[in-house]
C-alpha cells in the first residue's frame, strides 16, 4: 500500500497545485517561477533505481567529461544542487573503480567567472601528453550567451581529481569573435591531436535555426583556439547539434582506440544530439585530416530525424571515452523522466538517471555500431534461473519465475527459421516507418510471426506491462525484423509519456537466432536486440507491478509456434551509488 499511497499523494498534490505540463526538456531549457513550489522529499519512492546511476536528489542531465585517470573512472554530469528541475547548473562529480559502484565528490566546476556565471554546461575531458586531464566546457554569462572554457586539475597526484582550477584565459572561444549565434554555441567534444601537432575540437552550432553543424577549432597549446574556415560537417534542416561527439573506431574487432588515432585501420563516427528531435543520431564515415573534413558513407544522416541512432527510445546527450585500461570505447547517456510534468518531479525531489555504461564498437560489416552493457554490470547478477530449449506456442504466455522481476537482467534467444516463410508481408504503400509500425502493431495485435518477446514489469494478471518484442515481415525477396518496445500499458493509472518505440534489426532470421537482453530496474528498461545492434530505453512508471508485485513473462502473440533457444535470467543486487 505504501507505493500506491505515494502515487496518489503525487497525483493529489499535482491537482491541488494546478496544471504545469511542459515539453520534453532539452539540455539547456530553463523553467521559470518553479522555485515558488516547495519540493517534498520522495527520495525512497519506488521509482528510484537500484543499479542505474543517479544522485540522491535533485535534477541531473548530460553526462560530462567521462574518463579514466590513474585507474579511477570519473563521471561528471549536469546537476542542479538546489532543485529537481533544470537550473543553477554545476559539474557534479563521482568516481568508480568499476563503472557500477560510484562515490560522490564535491562539484568539480561551479559558476564563478563572467563567462560561466549563469551555468557551467556540457563539455568533455581530454587527456593531454603526459597523462594530464583537461576539461573544455560551455559557460553561460549573465545574458545567457555561451562560451567555451577550460579547467585543469589542481593536484595531479590525486587520482580522484577533487579540485579543479579554471584557466585565467577563459573564455577560450567566444561567439562574438566569429559572429555566431551566442545562444547556439555549446558542448565541446573531446579534442584530438593531428599529425601537424595541432589540437582540434568540435563545438555544436546551428545557422538560422535550420542548419546544424560541428564547428572546428584548432590550437597549438590547448589555450589559444582558432576557428577553422569550414565546419567539420554540417547539414541542412537538422536544427541545433547539441553534445556532438567524434571518434575513431577500429574496422577489425571490438577493441576501442584512442581519440587521436588516424590511419587505414579506422573509420570515424560523428554523432549529434538533435535538439529538435531529442534523439542521438550518428553516422559512420571517413575523416580527411589534411582538409579537416568528414564524409559520411551514407546519405541518410540526421536528415528530418532519419538515420542511425544510438538508442531508439529515451536516450540523449550521450558521450563516449576511450578506456585505456580495457582497450574499449565506453558510451554513457542521459535518460530523463517521462512524467512530462515538472511539478511532479519537484514533489518527488529528483529527476533523471544515467543509462548503464555501454561498450561500443563497429559491427563486422562496417555498417553500424554495436553496443553492449559493460561487463562489470554482471557482478550484480545473483540467483540465476534458466530454461532449456522449448517451444513457445502460439498465443501463449509463460512466466519466468525465481527472479526479482523489478530488478533483473534477462537474456533470451528465439528460433524461427523453420516457420519464417509464414511471416506477414510488408505491404507496398503501407507505412515502413518502424516506430509507426510498432504503434500500429503493438504487443496485443496478433500477427503471424510475432509479436513475441518479453513482458517486463508486468502485473500478475498481465493487465499492466511493458512489452519488448520482435515481429517478422516478408519484404520482397528478404525478411525484415522489427523490434519494438511497447509501453502503452506500462501503467494502469498514470498518464505519462507512453510512446511506443521501434526500429528494424539488421539480422537474417533464416541464419541467425533472434536474441534479446533486457536490463530491468524499477522504472527503466534497457533493451538490446541482436547482440546490441538495436538498443531501446524505456522509462516507465507501473502502479501495480512495483517491487515484489512485478512479474516477468515470455510471450508469443503470433499464430505460429516459435522456439525459445535459450533463456537465462538473474536478479540484480543493488549497486553502491553516491
Amino acid at each position: 500500500m505504501a507505493a500506491y499511497s505515494n502515487i496518489w499523494i503525487l497525483c493529489l498534490m499535482f491537482s491541488v497545485l494546478g496544471n504545469g505540463f511542459l515539453p520534453l526538456e532539452a539540455s539547456h531549457h530553463a523553467y521559470r517561477n518553479l522555485h515558488l513550489i516547495q519540493s517534498a522529499s520522495f527520495a525512497n519512492h519506488s521509482y528510484r533505481t537500484a543499479y542505474h546511476f543517479q544522485p540522491p536528489k535533485n535534477w541531473m542531465n548530460d553526462p560530462n567529461g567521462p574518463m579514466i585517470y590513474k585507474g579511477i573512472y570519473h563521471l561528471f554530469y549536469q546537476y542542479n544542487p538546489k532543485s529537481a528541475v533544470w537550473g543553477n547548473i554545476v559539474w557534479a562529480h563521482s568516481t568508480s573503480t568499476d563503472l557500477v559502484n560510484w562515490e560522490s565528490h564535491p562539484p568539480a566546476i561551479v559558476p564563478s567567472q563572467a563567462s560561466d556565471i549563469n551555468g557551467c554546461w556540457s563539455g568533455s575531458a581530454t587527456i593531454l601528453p603526459g597523462g594530464k586531464p583537461a576539461i573544455l566546457y560551455t559557460g553561460a554569462d549573465f545574458q545567457v550567451k555561451q562560451y567555451q572554457n577550460l579547467a585543469m586539475p589542481k593536484n595531479l597526484s590525486d587520482p580522484y581529481l577533487i579540485e579543479w582550477v579554471k584557466s585565467p584565459y577563459n573564455p577560450l572561444m567566444s561567439p562574438a569573435q566569429e559572429r555566431l549565434n551566442a545562444s547556439s554555441f555549446r558542448d565541446p567534444t573531446t579534442a584530438w591531436l593531428g599529425p601537424d601537432g595541432h589540437w582540434r575540437v568540435l563545438v555544436g552550432n546551428e545557422r538560422k535555426h535550420v542548419r546544424g553543424m560541428a564547428l572546428l577549432y584548432r590550437s597549438k597549446d590547448f589555450v589559444h583556439w582558432q576557428k577553422a574556415k569550414h565546419p567539420l560537417f554540417s547539414l541542412q534542416n537538422t536544427g541545433m547539434w547539441e553534445c556532438p561527439d567524434f571518434y575513431p573506431v577500429s574496422i577489425r574487432g571490438e577493441n576501442g582506440v584512442d581519440t587521436s588515432v588516424l590511419g587505414p585501420g579506422v573509420k570515424f563516427v560523428l554523432k549529434a544530439s538533435l535538439d529538435d528531435y531529442k534523439h542521438d543520431y550518428y553516422t559512420i564515415g571517413m575523416y580527411d585530416h589534411q582538409r579537416d573534413r568528414f564524409t559520411p558513407e551514407t546519405a541518410e544522416f540526421l536528415g528530418n530525424g532519419s538515420g542511425l541512432r544510438y538508442d531508439y527510445g529515451k536516450y540523449y546527450a550521450s558521450k563516449t571515452f576511450f578506456d585505456s585500461a580495457k582497450n574499449r570505447r565506453v558510451l554513457l547517456g542521459w535518460v530523463n523522466e517521462s512524467t512530462g510534468n515538472s511539478t511532479i518531479d519537484l514533489l518527488r525531489g529528483w529527476a533523471g538517471v544515467q543509462a548503464i555504461p555501454r561498450k561500443i564498437w563497429l559491427d563486422a560489416f562496417g555498417k553500424q555500431l554495436v553496443q553492449w552493457p559493460v561487463e562489470e554490470i554482471e557482478k550484480l547478477r545473483t540467483n540465476q534461473v534458466g530454461q532449456p530449449s522449448t517451444v513457445l506456442k502460439a498465443g501463449s504466455v509463460v512466466e519466468v519465475s525465481g527472479v526479482t522481476a523489478a530488478q533483473a537482467d534477462v537474456e533470451i534467444s528465439f528460433g524461427v527459421s523453420t516457420v519464417v516463410e509464414n511471416a506477414e508481408v510488408l505491404k507496398p504503400g503501407g507505412s515502413t516507418n518502424p516506430q509507426e509500425l510498432c504503434s500500429q502493431k503493438g504487443a496485443s495485435v496478433n500477427g503471424k510471426l510475432g509479436p513475441f518477446g518479453l513482458l517486463v514489469l508486468a502485473s500478475k494478471d498481465i493487465q499492466e506491462f511493458t512489452a519488448v518484442f520482435f515481429r517478422i515481415f516478408k519484404d520482397g525477396n528478404k525478411f525484415s525484423v522489427l523490434m519494438c518496445s511497447d509501453q502503452t500499458r506500462s501503467s494502469t493509472q498514470l498518464v505519462y509519456d507512453k510512446t511506443t518505440y521501434g526500429a528494424f534489426l539488421d539480422i537474417d532470421p533464416l541464419k541467425q537466432k533472434l536474441s534479446l537482453r533486457c536490463l530491468i530496474d524499477e522504472s527503466i528498461v534497457e533493451s538490446f536486440g541482436g547482440g546490441g545492434k538495436v538498443c531501446m530505453t524505456s522509462r516507465v512508471y507501473p502502479t501495480m507491478a512495483i517491487d515484489g508485485e512485478a512479474h516477468l513473462y515470455a510471450f508469443n502473440n503470433g499464430t505460429q509456434n516459435i522456439w525459445i533457444s535459450s533463456l537465462s535470467a538473474w536478479s540484480m543486487n543493488k549497486a553502491r551509488i553516491n
